[in-house]
């Protein structure tokens, strides 16, 4: 191009662009900047770029336990689940026994993921889902009294930004237990909007020892935060202001971070909320003119103001990771709970698990666990290599803990009057209380779900756009005017590439697309190339259409959210089909939870488009990347129940499906799995007595329907079912705490 066609495409097409790019470009603060800009884009960039290469994804290495990962896997947290008794932490004590706590601490379990040079484990991410996972399988109030020391917190923080003198001071003594950490993040009057904090501290002089030390005087209050009540030292987040110009710089200095010991003078702790009837420490704190020297913020007097940079960076990556796992526990204990009792509990002398109604819920849980167990372990892999994809770590939050949610509530349907008698037998009704726990933590459910996970993605993820805006917004015209130029035609022949491959692939079905793989699951991977390549469509539409104002088009931007993830997840499946070997047991769970992410994927773009705000576009992208409708199609009622018998037969589809959780034989959950395998390996007993219409053994073997030996053992799994089937009692004073009235005896009356 001539120098002269170049000046006049700039004139006449690159400037009113650019001006118009700046007049639909939202504001942004320096908050939702730093938030945008955390962590890295990962194979969810693909996915948004409408065509995914799968070959990264397939040879995305699966990451194995070492043997010192696997031996504390084995040892120290197998004896911590004996330990646990959650019935007790939660009813009784309504506290973490001391028995647990000084186990946790000794055995090194406050620093699994500080580096073995300051003490720690140095544990992998894999290996420390693994971990809480089997924890929280047997009460998720000692599993969160591990997650919190090793999630957002000091320990993190300070790996990330500490001085090399507070990591030398600090990390040792988190990780062997002398210090117990807490986080303080959440303020009064500002939930998920944390950078509305009201907490504050005024730079100013102090006095150290008798030393004049420069400082902050801090004054806060904070709820809601785990292992607060409990804390030795407590990270506290709050907006610093420099009135004076001690520092010489700015007056507000925006958000900092610091590490205060909680027995420090004006530090108010020990009160205690009571979240879900759970008993992990949680509560309120407060600091009332609290001096807080500048060494004791976290990366010393440089790191003022940074906190939220500080916070987001270490979210990017921690989010993926224990939620994700105390969620799949939960999963995978509905699951294996569910799959045996249906097989156990007889209606109408039928195990309630031959009833459809109760097949296509079981079958809804088991594919579940399978896209959400796939999905954590897909994340962990990325992880380990040292990603920090913060847009799939915030899906990741919001899809596990929702389906934990939603598998809990089915797994009680299905169990009935079983699941809602509390009790030492009851399995299922602490998880109960404690997911809506998971769903406001770390960013409440649906803010994740209608602002970040999409409104993320759909910057960060995308190829071009993150060049325009800075362009866009540089204030020197002439070089902006040159950038712009250069990104604007890339991207205008991204779009052309976009949409020729949006409209071939949604015309024929995807039937065009490649697949890295052969056989019944490649039809799966064209569908993803189609529905990726109608997202990308559909988000440049949007972004084209609605610019600035797409920010507060927050259901458009959840359902966009919404195909993403399960793209996301439906990858995961797959690529958790080809690491395990393709085992044919495992492929109706497979089809089950592809068929029904990809569903909801693509009704979630349809929806879009039907309520697209822009009509007119509306009409276009429906004609070119939806032109018959929703194509992926939900499950056949025959798969369905294909899936519901993996679950409820002793198959080694359910074992791989439910590993990882603790079942040992003297539990309720190795109880009921007991049974279920005894019911299977008696039921051509079993059919005899259905045949010649006898529910009882001894009057079958007295009828001669079964032999002597074949009662005996029916006596002894009838007796295991109706164990497993039974729920608890309670005299009243064990549930009031009051001595039962004696009644006076009454005087006979006269004849």
């Amino acid at each position: 191009m001539s120098d002269a066609q170049y000046t006049f495409r700039q004139r006449r097409i690159t400037r009113p662009l650019l001006n118009w790019v700046r007049g639909i470009l939202p504001s942004m603060s320096d908050t939702e900047r730093e938030a945008l800009e955390a962590g890295t884009i990962w194979f969810d960039a693909e996915l948004m770029r409408g065509d995914p290469e799968f070959s990264h994804l397939l040879e995305t290495p699966v990451y194995k336990l070492t043997s010192e990962e696997q031996a504390f896997l084995d040892g120290p947290t197998e004896e911590l689940c004996k330990l646990i008794d959650d019935w007790q932490i939660t009813f009784h004590e309504r506290d973490i026994p001391q028995d647990v706590w000084d186990f946790v601490k000794r055995e090194g379990f406050l620093g699994l993921i500080i580096p073995k040079e300051h003490g720690g484990k140095g544990f992998s991410a894999s290996a420390n889902s693994a971990i809480v996972m089997k924890i929280a399988s047997r009460g998720a109030s000692a599993a969160v009294s591990v997650i919190v020391p090793n999630s957002l917190g000091p320990g993190e923080l300070l790996m990330l930004f500490g001085t090399d003198e507070q990591k030398n001071h600090w990390l040792p003594r988190l990780a062997d237990g002398r210090e117990l950490p807490a986080f303080g993040l959440t303020s009064l009057d500002a939930g998920s909007d944390a950078t509305a904090m009201t907490d504050h501290g005024v730079v100013c002089w102090g006095k150290v020892n008798g030393k004049k030390t420069l400082g902050m005087r801090v004054n806060w209050s904070k709820r809601y935060i785990s292992l607060g009540p409990v804390c030795s030292v407590l990270g506290l987040a709050f907006q610093v202001s420099d009135p004076d110009g001690l520092l010489g710089g700015e007056r507000d200095l925006g958000i900092t971070l610091a590490l205060i010991p909680s027995d420090t003078p004006g530090v108010e702790i020990g009160r205690r909320h009571y979240p879900g009837m759970q008993a992990f420490p949680n509560g309120p704190n407060q600091g009332k003119d609290v001096f807080v020297p500048m060494d004791w913020v976290i990366g010393g007097q440089e790191r003022i103001g940074q906190g939220w940079r500080m916070l987001v960076t270490a979210l990017a990556a921690g989010r993926g990771v224990m939620l994700p796992a105390m969620s799949v526990a939960g999963m995978k204990v509905a699951a294996f709970s569910t799959g045996a009792y249906s097989r156990v509990r007889e209606q109408f002398n039928v195990p309630v698990s031959r009833f459809e109604g109760v097949q296509e819920v079981a079958a809804e849980i088991a594919a579940d666990t399978y896209l959400m167990d796939a999905a954590r372990r897909l994340t962990l892999q990325a992880l380990d290599l040292g990603e920090k994809p913060s847009v799939i770590s915030a899906l990741m939050k919001y899809h596990a803990t929702e389906r934990m949610r939603t598998a809990t509530n089915q797994a009680m349907d299905i169990h009935s009057g079983k699941a809602v008698i509390d009790g030492p037998k009851n399995y299922l009704s602490s998880a109960y209380r404690a997911v809506p726990i998971g769903i406001t933590v770390e960013g409440a459910n649906i803010m994740t779900r209608s602002l970040m996970i999409y409104g993320q993605g759909s910057i960060r993820c995308h190829p071009f756009i993150q060049e325009e805006i800075a362009a866009a917004q540089n204030p020197d015209h002439d070089r902006a005017l040159r950038d712009f130029d250069d990104v604007l035609f890339r991207h205008i022949r991204y779009i052309l590439k976009t949409a020729f491959k949006a409209v071939t692939r949604a015309w024929t079905g995807g039937l065009l697309s490649s697949s890295p793989v052969n056989g019944p699951t490649a039809r799966y991977f064209k569908q993803i190339k189609r529905l990726s390549a109608a997202l990308a469509l559909t988000s440049e539409t949007a972004l084209g259409t609605l610019g600035g104002a797409l920010k507060f088009k927050e259901m458009t931007s959840a359902r966009l959210g919404d195909a993403l993830s399960e793209l996301y997840l439906s990858c995961a499946a797959l690529k958790r089909f080809e690491d395990t070997g393709r085992p044919a047991e495992d492929l109706p769970l497979v089809e089950q939870a592809v068929q029904s992410s990809l569903h909801r994927a693509e009704t979630a773009l349809r929806d879009t488009i039907d309520n697209f705000p822009v009509r007119p576009a509306g009409w276009v992208l429906r004609a070119l990347v939806s032109p018959l409708g929703v194509r992926c199609k939900k499950p056949r009622d025959k798969l369905v129940t294909r899936v519901s018998n993996l679950l409820s037969e002793p198959t080694s589809a359910r074992d791989r499906l439910c590993e990882g959780i603790y079942t040992a034989a003297d539990t309720e959950l190795g109880k009921v799995d007991r049974a279920m395998r005894l019911m299977v390996e008696l039921e051509p007993v079993k059919q005899k007595m259905r045949k010649a219409r006898i529910r009882d053994a001894a009057q079958a073997e007295a009828e001669g329907v079964i032999s002597s030996n074949e009662a005996a053992r029916m006596h002894e799994a009838l007796a295991l079912v109706r164990d497993v089937c039974e729920v608890d009692d309670f005299a009243p004073e064990e549930l009031t705490g009051k001595k039962p009235r004696t009644r006076a005896a009454k005087t006979p009356k006269a004849a």
